[in-house]
């Protein structure tokens, strides 16, 4: 199996912050038939649009070591667990994906999930980091369930909201619209960072920014700014604590 899941950028910092991205590509791999049009490839059903973007920038701009996953989550939704119903969508936000009817799930994690997560705990083994971002991006509205979203950025957390107090009063202090564990929940939607995080006791930010706000590169530079200034300020407030 040589088919890249992920990508890194830069060199994680022993206790340092570092920052990772399930939902970076919208990246079929050669011999997968979706069944969908590259319409819809383009949209947040396949990808968490403008997070790589930022994670990007974290990484290259901000010298916060990055890991971004190389696989589209209609392939295989990198943050679920793998016994979850959502792992290979057949439908997401009313599109059907036909190509995922009956598709091999244990192929698909043996090729892309678990090395996947066997490359992220190996990487974070070594850093040992004092903070994780997990970087991902939502709607402003579904298409399936038009409600607004008014959040400009949301903290998700299940157990450990140590590092989400901190980043939910800091964004707010900054004028920044905060959703705390909003627009779902992190007590349902956290299998990355409840895997690799809570797991091992290592703080983290699941952050979600509204994917309007960093769907061109002058968004996700900004973005980027104010996460990293956020990070950091998160990780003293806890060393200090």
């Amino acid at each position: 199996m040589t088919d890249p899941v992920a990508r890194f950028i830069g060199q994680a910092q022993r206790s340092g912050i570092v920052a990772v991205c399930d939902h970076a590509s919208n990246r079929v791999p050669d011999g997968i038939d979706l069944g969908v049009t590259r319409e819809t490839m383009e949209k947040h059903v396949a990808w968490d649009i403008g997070a790589a973007g930022v994670t990007e920038r974290l990484a290259r701009s901000h010298g916060i070591a990055a890991m971004l996953a190389e696989v589209s989550r209609l392939v295989i939704d990198l943050h679920r667990e793998e016994d979850s119903s959502g792992l290979i969508p057949t439908t997401s936000d009313g599109i059907l994906v036909p190509g995922n009817i009956g598709a091999g799930r244990e192929r698909r994690l043996a090729d892309y999930h678990r090395p996947y997560h066997a490359a992220m705990e190996s990487w974070l083994d070594e850093a040992q980091p004092g903070l994780i971002l997990s970087i991902h991006s939502f709607t402003a509205s579904l298409e399936s369930a038009p409600t607004a979203r008014p959040w400009e950025i949301g903290l998700l957390y299940n157990e450990d909201d140590r590092a989400a107090r901190h980043a939910i009063r800091l964004f707010g202090e900054l004028g920044i619209t905060v959703g705390d564990n909003e627009p779902y929940s992190g007590k349902q939607l956290n299998a990355t960072m409840n895997r690799h995080a809570e797991a091992h006791g290592r703080p983290y930010c699941a952050i979600e920014i509204r994917n309007d706000l960093i769907a061109h590169e002058r968004g996700q530079a900004r973005w980027a700014a104010i996460v990293a200034d956020v990070a950091g300020r998160v990780k003293l407030a806890m060393e200090s604590a």
